[in-house]
């Protein structure tokens, strides 16, 4: 019989892999789950809006364009 043996930090390597192992399959199943429900046309997909709190006018714009001709 061969027996093993597990110091501290073979144990701590063990339980941060299996940790890190359920939470992959956690974060994983959550993404999976949810672009087939949008699929599906169960819930709505998530829109991102990054730019939402740039405004941006015409008139910005225009006077960019005129100041660069000058």
């Amino acid at each position: 019989m061969i027996s093993l043996y597990f110091d501290p930090g073979l144990g701590a390597m063990i339980i941060q892999s299996i940790i890190a192992a359920v939470a992959g399959v956690i974060l994983f199943s959550k993404n999976l789950m949810h672009k087939i429900k949008v699929f599906l046309g169960i819930s709505k997909p998530i829109e991102d809006d990054l730019y939402e709190d740039i405004d941006v006018t015409d008139t910005d714009l225009e006077n960019k364009n005129s100041s660069e001709r000058q």
